[in-house]
């Protein structure tokens, strides 16, 4: 991905395609392991038949690209594009639905299959014999309360400079951009958290050193930071919890924090 995380502030990256979040119900209709390709659909489309297409029958696209847009991979069709319907007994269906069975029942696919056979040991947490589940699963969860713990990759800080990581009153205050396979999200490492993340409150070039690791800031031979450079941010492991700022609309003021996680000393 191609990236200035110094930018998060005036161009923050954008935690999905669609302009506003898709709704509560609608995430949950998705599966909770496995990338939901967008596919956007306009009146040059209409030829297709897509505004007939079942959500549960399988149908096979031919001659689609897709393309990125702030690392988010969104499908685009073509005039040429065509779509073809598959019974349940074909094939292909039969291989791809055995796939995505076999990853829903096995608590421990819920791990980016990239990240195999570990995450990096860049983090590490206080709850190793928790499972781990997807940022789908966080997102969907029933209760409006909740924690869980994750594989991510840290794709932006806010603050992004790690001289103000802390306030004026030496309080922790950081918005992380995560994602995973699954779905984008802002978490907030907060005051005793970010005491934790960071083993207390380490000199700046220390802070900066770890931002480089999590983030993958590459820099050049003369020290200074590459502007625009393709980026693969490590998977690490994390403890998110959600809570909400307001009582009369839980769902809509929810927050995702981290907590129980520190930045491991042996990436020091």
């Amino acid at each position: 991905m191609n990236y200035r995380p110094e930018d998060e502030m005036e161009n923050p990256l954008s935690l999905q395609l669609e302009s506003v979040p898709l709704p509560r119900d609608i995430l949950c209709t998705f599966p909770s392991t496995g990338t939901i390709l967008r596919v956007p659909v306009d009146q040059e489309n209409e030829k297709l038949g897509l505004h007939l297409i079942s959500c549960d029958k399988w149908i096979k696209f031919s001659n689609i690209i897709c393309k990125e847009q702030s690392g988010l991979w969104h499908g685009m069709l073509l005039p040429s594009t065509k779509l073809q319907y598959l019974s349940n007994e074909d094939k292909i269906v039969i291989h791809c639905q055995w796939l995505c069975d076999d990853r829903a029942s096995s608590k421990g696919d819920n791990m980016p299959l990239s990240s195999f056979p570990w995450p990096s040991r860049l983090t590490v947490t206080d709850h190793e014999d928790v499972l781990f589940v997807t940022l789908m699963d966080v997102l969907t969860y029933a209760e409006s309360t909740a924690k869980f713990k994750c594989v991510v990759c840290g794709l932006a800080t806010y603050p992004w400079r790690v001289q103000d990581f802390r306030s004026l009153q030496g309080v922790y205050r950081i918005r992380l951009t995560l994602e995973d396979p699954t779905a984008r999200i802002h978490a907030f490492l907060y005051a005793e958290d970010g005491e934790k993340f960071f083993d207390g409150y380490p000199a700046i070039d220390v802070l900066k050193r770890n931002q480089n690791k999590l983030l993958v800031i590459i820099k050049s031979d003369d020290g200074k930071v590459v502007e625009v450079a393709p980026r693969n941010p490590p998977w690490v492991e994390c403890c998110i919890k959600f809570y909400y700022l307001d009582k009369t609309d839980r769902w809509g003021h929810r927050r995702f924090k981290i907590f129980d996680t520190r930045v491991s000393t042996l990436t020091e």
